[in-house]
């Protein structure tokens, strides 16, 4: 046999080979995806949640044999920070969340992963990769900023922008533990606005990755390499639950940034960034995305089966855009100063949080125009209708239990988005399809989102606090009506 045709059989092994190791990966994967209610950590499943919640579970995994935990810090409120190791292998990954206190998802994907490590099934696989790897999780980073729900920690700084300064304990926690370490790869997990989309699709960016730069010039060295390679093993594996739906971040060098100096720093640097998810606003189906291509890359990463991914599929995952809104409304018709206009509106639900963590929907009218390149998580064609303002209805109710709340359905088909009451609940909200206002209440004169839809001198739809009502229907989905005075 001559040496071409030796050449040729074994790059024909080798892809078989290659082929088949593929595609018992994605089987793995198949089957952990679909048993992730067996590994889900059931005791958290609301994104807003603080330290309390978490700490019996680390302290649950400080008392099992083959986990140990190390206290590597204090926050400035002096809350500890706490790092979860398992693994005998000589490739340290580390990983940290929720740097941002209000960005937890990764968070509740990280005790989902401990759990899996902790169970006895697929055994086989994970001794085999916790002989190549050593895993280190430090969870809620920012601890004081998780108790608020909010970005930065109590010094009002972005942690992530603190990486040279070093200005607060969590960032010096952060360093030091990746100076200790010597980690081989990192994780930087985050959440992003659930408005982004994959470039040019009306898709959200439910899951967005980067490999960050080091320099202006954007350079790939190896260490960068590695990171996309790494990078394009997971956008494979969630191609097949969330296709479409991953974007590639923003890689402009950013100084200050932890991702970007840790890249720097020579530890090869994973930034996750969990965007939307329609229907999905507690997290729970992108917790469930970041279990699944987290392990992918843990597995690729102690296999080194990574190395195989071609850099240049990296470079073919879509840019975020931000180009969503919760509702998108399109051609319909705006009567003003007598002239008629179509327009377009783009409507955003936004949280508002008390001081309990709980949280509740005020929204706004973020743009109107020409939306044709913009999309919405729920958009309706509007062609034909004409937008009528809501208006107070004329009779005032003492307080809400004389309200006749059987006739609310019948208001809202006159065109009434308001009702007065002589005495306000103590609240912000209200269940009721439609707002409580006080007596005195007067409509601004910018349009609101509480309107309604007429055709042929029907009221047909009801935008009531953004969300938008089909008025035939009996049970009208209004998440919550406001209460103004």
């Amino acid at each position: 046999m001559n040496f071409k045709k030796l050449s040729f059989l074994l790059f024909i092994c080798a892809f078989f080979t290659l082929s088949s190791s593929s595609a018992q990966d994605k089987q793995l994967y198949r089957e952990l995806y679909n048993s992730y209610e067996d590994f889900k950590e059931k005791s958290i499943e609301k994104r807003r949640f603080t330290q309390s919640k978490i700490q019996p579970l680390i302290n649950d995994f400080d008392q099992k044999e083959n986990f140990k935990v190390t206290k590597v810090g204090e926050s400035i409120e002096g809350r500890p920070l706490q790092l979860i190791s398992v693994g005998e292998g000589d490739i340290d990954v580390f990983l940290w969340s929720q740097m941002h206190g209000d960005e937890s998802t990764a968070t509740m994907a990280i005790f989902d992963i401990l759990n899996f490590l902790d169970s006895e099934v697929f055994s086989e696989e994970k001794e085999e990769m916790l002989k190549e790897v050593k895993l280190h999780f430090l969870p809620m980073l920012n601890p004081d900023g998780a108790a608020r729900f909010q970005r930065r920690n109590l010094l009002g700084v972005d942690i992530n922008r603190d990486a040279l300064r070093l200005q607060s304990p969590e960032s010096k926690t952060l360093k030091n533990v990746r100076d200790s370490l010597e980690a081989d790869f990192g994780f930087n997990l985050h959440d992003q606005s659930t408005y982004y989309n994959a470039e040019r699709t009306p898709k959200p960016a439910t899951i967005s990755y980067l490999a960050p730069a080091y320099n202006y010039e954007k350079s790939i060295n190896e260490v960068r390499g590695a990171a996309m390679q790494v990078i394009v093993q997971m956008n494979n594996i969630l191609q097949e639950y969330a296709p479409g739906q991953v974007g590639r971040y923003n890689d402009d060098f950013e100084p200050r940034a932890f991702g970007d100096n840790i890249q720097k720093w020579g530890t090869s640097t994973i930034l996750i960034e969990s965007g939307g998810y329609p229907n999905d606003p507690e997290k729970q189906e992108i917790r469930k995305l970041n279990f699944v291509s987290i392990l992918a890359a843990i597995f690729s990463i102690a296999d080194k089966d990574y190395k195989n991914a071609e850099i240049s599929k990296y470079e073919e995952i879509p840019n975020n855009d931000r180009k969503l809104f919760d509702l998108k409304i399109t051609g319909l018709t705006y009567k003003l100063l007598g002239e008629d206009y179509i327009l377009d509106l783009g409507i955003n639900h936004n949280e508002v949080q008390d001081e309990n963590l709980n949280y509740f929907y005020a929204s706004y009218i973020s743009d109107r125009g020409d939306l044709s390149t913009y999309y919405g998580y729920e958009e309706f064609d509007a062609s034909g209708y004409k937008l009528e303002e809501g208006k107070i209805y004329p009779d005032i109710f003492e307080n809400l239990a004389e309200l006749p709340q059987e006739n609310i359905s019948g208001m809202l088909k006159e065109g009434y988005a308001y009702v007065a009451l002589k005495e306000l609940p103590d609240k912000d909200i209200t269940k009721l399809p439609i707002n409580l206002v006080t007596e005195d209440f007067e409509i601004p004169e910018n349009l609101q989102p509480n309107f309604f839809l007429k055709k042929e001198g029907n009221f047909e739809y009801a935008v009531i606090n953004g969300f938008l009502i089909v008025l035939s229907k009996e049970n009208f989905d209004v998440k919550n009506a406001l209460i103004l005075d």
